[in-house]
Formats: structure tokens, C-alpha cells, sequence
């Protein structure tokens, strides 16, 4: 992809967002190591995690309360980079300091992802369980924004059944007809989350199967270290990234402290008569890409796959992997997006520099949006 082939939108807002942006170029990618570099879009400060573009090309990110009370959760980029809260004010009014005061159920808790349909709509998913602990009681929902009046127009509460207490709902893909939500749960129990939009009914599938939990032979490594925190415990993410194939016939996840991607027919997980072993027996593994946040398919079928490990982002096309590109400024790939003119954009949430890992970091970490350049 050359910088050509950004929309006018979106070549706006990068260049709106990162002033310097030749100098943001080679600052965010000094000596990279691949067939693609990275274009710096937008700086925060605070943690960011979740990215997705919009069909006008309008950017939406969100921040998750890990370890500070996040002024805003939600937020629409403005055209000079500034984040908004989005859809107001008020969704994002929640405070850990003031949960005894604001309700749960509609305001933003603990938002973990944010991603745009084909159908006018932009979802977020609120795990509703800050510092990726205690889920507060009727925080955790998938909520639908539509994106013409920039107003809620549908609230889903996952209940306790769903979001259980050690559960962390964690990214989202939507079915090419708009009817179903699929979710990881890439808490202590992974599992993945089905969900039928049309009556907002949701039910636990590959709960605590092996290919939804992490995997305990692995230790996530950063530069050839055990990533570990003060106390000794490491990475524990099971079930995390997830994508969907293009026709909607294959759902695609990794778990962080894992090393297989595995894949099931959505049929399977929408057949509501297969026991759950029948369920099971219909997971396939389909390569192995060592630990993984972020994954995403790309308009020609190529999955994007975050490598957490060595600052890099991989392609799988069928059963060959490579590394796309490797740059060492960016610390934690985390999500992907695929914008409507093809670009692919991460988020970059720096979780090692986190003070979870890293004590003495502050609680508001910096943190950094990119768009992918690949080579002709």
C-alpha cells in the first residue's frame, strides 16, 4: 500500500494527528526490520487498546481502566488528533471513584474493544471489570452506536451467566448479515461468547476447552525475558484475538499465553442442537505464531497477527507465516482495523511498560496509534 492509496478522510487525520509526519515516520520505526513500516497517526496519553474505522473513514478508539481511573473511555479522533468522548459526555462519565453513585448499565465501565459493522453501526464492548478484576455487577454489555445519529440505539447486558466474576470479555467480530456477535473471553475460564443481535440473547460456547485457555507450557518472553510482574505471575491472557473470514464460514482466535490459532466453522458455534463436546470436536488448529494479541484479516484473506514477543506483526496466508514488519519502538501491537480503503491500523498499548510489569511506570501510560505502509 503506498500513502496514495489513503483516503482524503483519513490522509487528513494522519497527517491532522502527527504534524511531524515524515519525522513521525522515522522516529516510530528507526531501523525496521521487514516489508512494511509503520505511520504513526495519533499520540495519547493515556492506554489504548481497541481501534476501528468507520465506512465515512471516521477513527474510533477506546481506553480501558487497567491502572488509572481513564478520563474517557470512548473516543472519536477529531480532525486534529484530539481525542472526543464518544457518543457524549455522559456515557463517559463513569468513575471507579463514583461507581457507588453511576450506573453501570449505561455508562462506560471498563471498555476493552470498539468495532464498526457493515450495517451503520459501531458496538462497544465494555467487560465492565476495571484493572481486569472484579466484574462490577450489570457493567459488562455490547452496546450499538448508530453511527448517522451518533446516538445508542441498542444495550445487550451480558449477565453473570456470561460475564463471569474472573472473566474479561475482550474483542468482537460481527457476522456478514449483522445477526451474530462472536466474543473472547481472555479471562481466568476463556471461552468464547455468542451473541444473537436481533434479541440480544448471548451464550457461553467452547467453555474452558483447551483451545480457548492459555497455554501453561508457554511464557510470554519480551527481548528474550520472562514478562513477569513484581510478584512472579506473567501473561495469563487465554482466548484474546479474533477474526472472522470474509464470508463469515470461519472464526479464527489465540489465546496471549498460547502458541496455536485455532479456527471452528460458525455453523458449528450457531447449531444450537451439538452438545458441546460436538462443538469441540470441530475445532481445528491451524498453524502455530507463538504468543499473539491483535488479529485481522485484510480485503485479499491475509491475517494479521500481533507477535507480542518480538515487536512485530506477522501475515498468515493458509499455512505459511512471515513477519511483515519488526520495529522495537512499537512495545505491544495490541488490535487491528482494517480501514474502508484497505489500510490496516494498530494500536500499539504497551503492556510491558505497564506498572503491573514494570513498577514505578506511571498509571497514565502514553500510547500511540499507527497505519501499516507496505511496500509495492
Amino acid at each position: 500500500m503506498r500513502l496514495s492509496t489513503f483516503t482524503p478522510l483519513t490522509l487528513t487525520l494522519l497527517l491532522a494527528a502527527s504534524p511531524a509526519f515524515a519525522q513521525g515516520a522515522a522516529d516510530s520505526a528507526a531501523a525496521p526490520v521487514g516489508h512494511a513500516r509503520l505511520h504513526k497517526i495519533a499520540s495519547f496519553k493515556h492506554q489504548v487498546t481497541g481501534v476501528t474505522v468507520a465506512a465515512d473513514g471516521r477513527i474510533f478508539v477506546n481506553f480501558p481502566r487497567w491502572t488509572e481511573d481513564a478520563p474517557i473511555s470512548v473516543a472519536q479522533l477529531g480532525a486534529d488528533g484530539e481525542v472526543q468522548p464518544y457518543p457524549d459526555a455522559q456515557w463517559n462519565s463513569w468513575r471507579n471513584a463514583k461507581k457507588d453513585q453511576i450506573s453501570p448499565g449505561d455508562h462506560w465501565v471498563c471498555v476493552q474493544s470498539v468495532v464498526a459493522d457493515k450495517h451503520g453501526g459501531l458496538w462497544v464492548l465494555d467487560a465492565g471489570a476495571p484493572a481486569q478484576s472484579v466484574v462490577v455487577p450489570g457493567a459488562a454489555k455490547l452496546v450499538r452506536i448508530d453511527l448517522a445519529t451518533n446516538r445508542v440505539s441498542q444495550i445487550i447486558p451480558l449477565d453473570a451467566t456470561i460475564a463471569l466474576q474472573g472473566s474479561y470479555l475482550n474483542d468482537v467480530r460481527f457476522s456478514p448479515d449483522g445477526h451474530t456477535a462472536y466474543i473472547t473471553d481472555s479471562g481466568v475460564r476463556g471461552a468464547l461468547v455468542i451473541v444473537d443481535l436481533p434479541t440480544g440473547k448471548a451464550r457461553r460456547v467452547l467453555d474452558n476447552d483447551p483451545s480457548t485457555q492459555t497455554d501453561k507450557s508457554v511464557t510470554v518472553m519480551l527481548d528474550d525475558e520472562p514478562l513477569r510482574r513484581p510478584d512472579g505471575r506473567g501473561v495469563e491472557f487465554s482466548a484474546d484475538g479474533i477474526a472472522l473470514s470474509a464470508d463469515g464460514a470461519f472464526l479464527y482466535w489465540q489465546a496471549v499465553k498460547g502458541r496455536t490459532l485455532y479456527r471452528i466453522p460458525t455453523q458449528s458455534l450457531l447449531d444450537t442442537a451439538l452438545s458441546p463436546q460436538k462443538v469441540a470436536a470441530k475445532v481445528e488448529a491451524v498453524g502455530v505464531d507463538g504468543p499473539a494479541d491483535g488479529l485481522e484479516f485484510d480485503r485479499t484473506g491475509r491475517l494479521f497477527i500481533s507477535g507480542v514477543e518480538d515487536h512485530s506483526i506477522k501475515v498468515r496466508e493458509g499455512a505459511t507465516l512471515r513477519t511483515l514488519l519488526r520495529d522495537p519502538h512499537m512495545r505491544w501491537p495490541d488490535t487491528f482495523a482494517l480501514g474502508p480503503d484497505g489500510t490496516m491500523y494498530v494500536t500499539d498499548s504497551r503492556i510491558p511498560d505497564m506498572n503491573w510489569f514494570k513498577p514505578g511506570s506511571p498509571n497514565a501510560l502514553p500510547t500511540r496509534l499507527y497505519a501499516i505502509e507496505q511496500k509495492p
